[in-house]
């Protein structure tokens, strides 16, 4: 493949207008309008300024290389061994990031003792096709995620067979539960866009398995 095609794939196949026919309900719930407006607008505003984004390195292949957005990881500081699981100490539960887990956990049906913040600056900024490990949350893990700014679209894909794709438009206040296998038979991801697009900041609620008990 060269690298104009590797660009190209790296870029949304779905078109903006709408969620894809015939989504796997069994694996994805979507709640449009969670947040209403006003207070979807003082989050977005809210988590922009007052988080302390970091860009990470990680290894792609054989080099390191910074993600392509920013993240902080957010949780339950006692009871769990972080350093099992090879990740490090989250930061304390803020006020809002507690309100909004009060709100998600119902409609999940869990409770959830942490939550990793992406913040996507523009088009540009990304996440490659991946599944979320299992050892970190368990099988058929709940992964409650809401988004605010730009309408992203949020892409899956059928491991054993690429070809089975779907999408749905993450809009803002919008609340998405991933659930059932989508971890251990889909992939997922969020494509770069050649659109000229605002920022948008996601939320991923999880429940992180402490691995001594």
């Amino acid at each position: 493949m060269g690298r104009g095609e590797q660009v190209m794939e790296q870029l949304s196949f779905f078109a903006p207008g709408g969620q894809s026919a015939g989504l796997p309900r069994d694996v994805l719930e979507y709640h449009a309008g969670f947040i209403d407006q006003d207070q979807s607008d003082l989050l977005l505003k809210t988590f922009i300024q007052n988080t302390p984004w970091q860009q990470r390195l990680v290894k792609m292949y054989d080099r390191e290389v910074l993600t392509p957005r920013l993240t902080a990881w957010y949780g339950d500081i006692e009871d769990i061994d972080y350093g099992v699981l090879g990740k490090s100490a989250p930061m304390e539960w803020t006020t809002p990031l507690l309100e909004l887990k009060r709100w998600v956990e119902p409609i999940a049906g869990i409770n959830f003792n942490s939550v990793l913040l992406n913040y996507y600056r523009n088009g540009n900024d990304s996440v490659a096709w991946h599944s979320d490990k299992e050892t970190v949350m368990g099988s058929h893990q709940v992964i409650a995620s809401v988004s605010f700014g730009a309408v992203r679209s949020f892409d899956i894909r059928k491991k054993e067979n690429h070809r089975e794709k779907y999408a749905v438009r993450l809009e803002h206040g919008s609340l998405l539960i991933m659930k059932g296998d989508l971890q251990a038979r889909w992939e997922h991801r969020i494509a770069k866009t050649a659109q000229p697009i605002g920022p948008r900041v996601n939320l991923t609620f999880r429940r992180i398995i402490n691995p001594s008990v």
